[in-house]
């Protein structure tokens, strides 16, 4: 890789957000399917503001969404899904299965496997420049290792979005070994395994209050899978098996691993713990060669989404080389279109190779980016050092930037 101290940053968004409109899912299913998919999009109503309207093309437009991107600084981008797949009621990423019924089940892999596809020629408009994540369903172990090799061979380096697997989804927990077959999969193939913040928490009823308790919730859900995985063994087992935890925040990392090394400890009977009630409960895990910090340091990634200044500041105890800056385009809370303003605010104290590696060298890295061909894009779009070295005063904000956390925690701390 060629040294680039002092050009542009080459700026990749490790959570962006896509997908087609209703309608343009149907050609990629199958055709014994486009009948039943026709009488259900013609009762379809979408409940979701971001995928309606003059500016929902954002998540399928390829034109539009690089002209936009661009203008934003950022050159590259991992696609998670955004608007929703046939058959399913809301988007897949939050609203888990079981379905009515089998057959419900069935329609829902089907529509999944569809933006799977979609996904493919969403990719394909914009070479090297999008890695697309596909969609799984726990409920098919077998299915989904089939369309995990299937990603792999046409070219998505994005890998898997891991669906959670909450109380009352029907499925065995994270740290059940029967998904071993899709660790392997993904292991073999090289593809490494995303668990976005949305899809581990269960339903919260309907109730007043139900959607502030899962704002409150939604990131814990979502931290769970990490010692999941963990203390199933699945790092384990499969060591080279890489893991991203995205738009989960930043700073829980230390105190967690922390946490966990010391429990680790307790259930091995190690630290004076021998005889104890938690030894007596680590018996299923004393095959851990690792303590839980090592397996993060070897095998995961953080996808630190619109990252506050503070967060930042605990970056040698979270890895440099484990952080992955986002703008969560075209979500309401990201940063995007004030990612330029977003970068002086979070990254303005910090080296330059630093900066480098948290704003794309690292998801270059792990989902298969070429810096050196992305670098001539950097040159006209992206930003330059000296201009993200310049702090961003409060109240030089945008007021329109304050729906994003990471710039109202700014303004409103000074």
């Amino acid at each position: 890789m060629a040294d680039r101290t002092g050009t542009n940053y080459v700026v990749i968004s490790a959570d962006c957000h896509g997908g087609g409109n209703i309608r343009h899912y149907r050609p990629y299913l199958e055709a014994r399917l486009h009948d039943e998919f026709d009488a259900w999009a013609d009762g379809f109503e979408n409940p979701y503001d971001d995928v309606k309207g003059p500016d929902a093309d954002r998540n399928w437009d390829s034109d539009r969404r690089l002209r936009e991107m661009e203008a934003d600084g950022v050159v590259a981008e991992v696609v998670f899904p955004n608007t929703i797949p046939p058959f399913f009621p809301k988007v897949s990423l939050v609203h888990q299965p079981p379905g009515a019924s089998a057959g419900d089940l069935d329609l829902r892999w089907a529509g999944l496997r569809a933006h799977n596809r979609w996904l493919v020629d969403f990719c394909a408009a914009a070479p090297g420049r999008r890695a697309g994540i596909i969609q799984i369903m726990l409920h098919d172990i077998e299915g989904s290792v089939e369309e995990i090799h299937w990603a792999a061979d046409q070219g998505l380096t994005g890998g898997v979005l891991l669906p959670g697997a909450p109380p009352g989804s029907g499925v065995p927990p994270l740290y059940a070994p029967d998904y071993d077959p899709i660790w392997r999969a993904c292991e073999e193939r090289g593809l490494p395994v995303t668990h976005h913040s949305g899809s581990a928490a269960p339903d919260m009823g309907d109730y007043p209050a139900a959607q502030a308790i899962f704002l409150l919730e939604v990131t814990w859900w979502a931290h769970r899978t990490l010692w999941h995985l963990i203390f199933g063994g699945v790092m384990e087992r499969f060591p080279n098996l890489q893991f991203v935890f995205t738009e989960q925040g930043t700073a829980w990392v230390p105190e967690e691993l922390t946490r966990l090394d010391y429990y680790a400890g307790r259930l091995k009977g190690a630290a004076g713990a021998e005889g104890s009630q938690e030894a007596r409960f680590g018996e299923g895990v004393r095959g851990l060669s690792l303590k839980p910090s090592e397996y993060w340091a070897r095998q995961c990634q953080l996808g630190s989404s619109f990252i506050r200044r503070p967060e930042v500041a605990m970056r040698d105890a979270v890895g440099v080389d484990r952080i992955m800056w986002g703008s969560d385009f075209p979500h309401l809370e990201g940063c995007w279109p004030f990612s330029h303003d977003h970068l002086r605010l979070a990254f303005a104290d910090v080296p330059e190779d630093e900066v480098r590696a948290m704003v794309g060298g690292n998801a270059a890295r792990v989902y298969g980016f070429d810096l050196d061909a992305l670098a001539p894009l950097a040159e006209r779009h992206g930003p330059r050092p000296a201009e993200v070295a310049a702090p961003l005063l409060p109240d030089e904000i945008p007021d329109e930037a304050l729906r994003c956390p990471a710039f109202a925690a700014a303004r409103f701390a000074s």
